[in-house]
């Protein structure tokens, strides 16, 4: 099965790189196109284009399978985690969040979504179809517009055109999926509450709000227009403006709020809790449907990686939970004096990554791979004690790609690659795909991302 499922991948990736061979003038031409494209497309975060490499991530359906069955399995874990947040004092001290954010994840339900909406990043080996989990993102889960735009843009490819005549070449749709999902949990909101829309004939208006400084700006359009394609009142709006009165959520506009697409992170809106206590209130009140809620946390801190491996977590789980656990969830620990092998991680530094306990966008990541021994040395010292978890380093998986858009006579290397997943309403729906020079998929290294692709099998 193994031998197969590898023998088609490679065939298909194989086939691909033959189209390149033929042309390649013509092939370097169409791939000025596809960068021009870009520079002047809506796929950029603070300025700054996202840079993309000639050849697409080829994924098949039978790939798409899997994704899928690694999401509703994730999912199920995530439930019954949840439920025991929320119902078991003793199991929330693994945690060790503070009490007023705990206060807000345990609020009562008013619809039966846990996450309604995450990107869970994997490192997935195509080879054999198996998988590490590198993150859970929940709320300010991005992408999506890069996505559509590369995809866009790799259309331009004479290598995509030729494969396009060969195969039926599926995409992602990443805008209409999420609203859909969005406007279902909110009508279990309304349907528990009693809540009606301001809008017309009842429907609820929007608001997409987060810390503007961070926002992804282009996207929150593209939804906006979405939104109001199904008939749907959408504003963007900075979380700090929105108002709370007389019983009613405004944004500056004016508009009365009904329901709130959350891309402003926990952690966020912690760190600037008495800035945004407007918003927080009427979330309190429940005068406003929040999508998500803060009971995501519990899945988006990386304290999770290590709690799934805890005794008290095992016994929530069954024999084949608590294997997806073992065979996908990296060795995870506090990073503190006692809790950990000091001499063997800084011995054996490859084997071993850093991360903050609640970050985004690769913040604070060190990588023993990416240090000579006495700097690794120095980030372990520096690290321990101060929130850091220790995990298992996942060596990503390689393939070949080519920067046309760059040079003519570029070369064929090696590129590590990280799978991430969309999920909307527990539902998978789509990929982003990031790739590097570097063993380290981020920002702060080599981090690029490919138009992502499937055919059928």
């Amino acid at each position: 099965m193994e031998d197969k499922r590898e023998k088609s991948l490679a065939k298909i990736n194989a086939e691909y790189q033959s189209l390149i061979k033929e042309d390649r003038e013509a092939d370097y031409l169409s791939a000025q196109e596809t960068f021009q494209y870009i520079q002047n497309s809506t796929a950029k975060y603070h300025g700054r284009c996202v840079r993309t490499l000639y050849i697409p991530k080829i994924f098949r359906e039978a790939d798409i399978k899997i994704f899928e069955k690694a999401v509703t399995d994730l999912y199920g874990i995530f439930d019954k985690v949840m439920k025991a947040y929320a119902e078991d004092a003793e199991y929330r001290k693994l945690f060790g969040f503070d009490k007023t954010l705990e206060e807000l994840i345990l609020r009562e339900k008013t619809y039966a979504s846990n996450i309604p909406i995450a990107r869970i990043d994997i490192f997935y080996n195509e080879e054999n179809g198996d998988f590490k989990f590198c993150e859970f993102n929940t709320d300010g889960s991005s992408a999506m517009n890069e996505d559509r735009e590369l995809n866009n843009a790799i259309r331009l490819t004479k290598a995509y055109q030729e494969f396009a005549a060969k195969y039926e070449i599926h995409t992602f749709e990443l805008f209409d999926t999420w609203v859909d999902e969005f406007l279902c949990i909110y009508a279990d909101f309304a349907k528990n509450t009693g809540h009606i829309g301001a809008g017309e004939n009842g429907n609820p208006q929007v608001v997409i709000t987060d810390f503007m400084e961070n926002a992804t700006e282009q996207e929150f359009k593209i939804f906006k227009e979405r939104f109001e394609r199904q008939g749907i009142r959408a504003e963007l709006c900075e979380i700090r403006d929105l108002q709370y009165k007389d019983g009613k959520l405004y944004t500056k506009e004016g508009m009365a709020v009904d329901a709130i697409y959350r891309r402003a992170v926990t952690s966020d809106i912690m760190k600037h809790y008495d800035e945004v206590t407007d918003f927080l209130q009427a979330v309190k009140d429940n005068a406003v449907c929040l999508i998500g809620e803060f009971r995501t946390q519990i899945a988006h801190n990386k304290i999770l990686f290590k709690i799934l491996h805890d005794e008290k977590t095992k016994a929530l789980l069954t024999e084949e939970e608590q294997e997806y656990v073992r065979k996908h969830i990296p060795v995870t620990v506090n990073l503190e004096h006692g809790k950990f092998d000091y001499e063997e991680v800084i011995k054996n530094k490859n084997n071993w990554i850093i991360k903050p306990e609640d970050s985004y966008g690769s913040q604070r990541v060190f990588a023993g791979v990416e240090y000579e021994a006495e700097e690794w040395k120095e980030k372990v010292d520096e690290a321990i004690g101060k929130d850091y978890l220790l995990q298992e380093f996942c060596l990503p998986y390689e393939t070949k790609n080519l920067d046309l858009m760059q040079k003519k006579d570029a070369e064929y290397r090696n590129y590590s690659n990280l799978t991430g997943m969309f999920v909307y309403n527990g539902k998978f729906r789509g990929i982003y795909s990031r790739i590097s020079q570097s063993e380290i998929i981020s920002t702060q290294y080599s981090e690029m991302a490919l138009a992502t692709i499937w055919i059928k099998d």
